[in-house]
């Protein structure tokens, strides 16, 4: 059985409203990324209390907490990012959350990658370090103009560091504005360390994003490996339908349900269930 979740914050800053559409799509999980236009890093403990508690009265559970970790320069301090992970951490511990979303450092057109490879492998391995005596995985996104952000170098960052408290999440959208054709061109040797998927959508020729099965990002057929190998994992809506913020996109909650439908759509077009 598949599990829906979902970047509730696209739909609305405030945690309430989010819930309320997570509840109206019958969505039990969400990937908890800010709430009232507060990054989940920067929520004050009494604050992770209350989203504890609005979370509990809904009955929803946080299946990922999507930091930002890793979305600095490669050649950004390290130190300090390593308290922002520690802080990741402790809120996903607190909240029940299994994984925390990594990245794998932004690269300037100037920084090539194979000039900052033992860099980011050193930075990845600590941030693992840190995760494994928790017991939380983090989850390594293919973002574009990250070291990351192609399947050749996902697979050197996954197996390089070759701990089972590293594992990666899989963004087609992604894949798409970086030229990559996502299933073609990765899913046989990325899905042994896959663990998750964010669902969005892009055209290839314009990089824009567009609901699931829309767009040139090959989910039909990544959702149909998928059910054939027995993955039994989330499924993270991310519309990226709407005006852009410091968090992602503000869908609204008209274009996170348009989302979710047209995703919903192809499973039952493949007859998968879900949940």
């Amino acid at each position: 059985m598949w599990t829906l979740s979902g970047f509730a914050d696209e739909i609305d800053p405030d945690l309430e409203t989010q819930c309320a559409t997570l509840d109206e799509l019958g969505i039990t999980h969400i990937e908890l990324r800010s709430a009232w236009d507060t990054n989940v890093l920067d929520l004050s403990d009494e604050q992770v209390e209350e989203v504890a508690g609005i979370l509990a009265a809904h009955g929803i559970a946080v299946s990922s907490i999507g930091s930002p970790i890793g979305k600095i320069n490669i050649e950004d301090d390290f130190d300090a990012h390593l308290v922002r992970a520690d802080r990741a951490l402790a809120v996903a511990q607190r909240l029940g959350a299994p994984y925390v979303r990594i990245f794998s450092f932004f690269l300037r057109p100037d920084q090539a990658p194979a000039d900052h490879r033992d860099e980011v492998l050193r930075r990845m391995t600590a941030l693992t370090e840190r995760a494994a005596p928790t017991g939380i995985v983090l989850l390594h996104e293919n973002e574009k103009d990250i070291y990351g952000d192609v399947p050749d170098r996902v697979l050197d960052i996954v197996e390089s560091v070759g701990s089972p408290a590293l594992r990666l999440a899989w963004d087609a959208a992604n894949y798409v504005q970086v030229g990559v054709t996502p299933f073609t061109d990765g899913y046989a040797r990325l899905r042994p360390y896959t663990d998750y998927v964010q669902i969005k959508d892009a055209v290839l020729a314009t990089g824009d994003v567009v609901p699931a099965g829309e767009g040139d990002g090959q989910l039909r057929e990544t959702v149909r490996a998928l059910a054939a190998d027995g993955f039994d994992g989330f499924f993270s809506m991310e519309p990226h339908l709407g005006a852009y913020n410091e968090w992602g996109a503000l869908s609204g909650p008209a274009n996170f349900v348009r989302a979710t439908r047209a995703f919903t759509a192809i499973l039952d077009a493949e007859g998968i269930p879900y949940r």
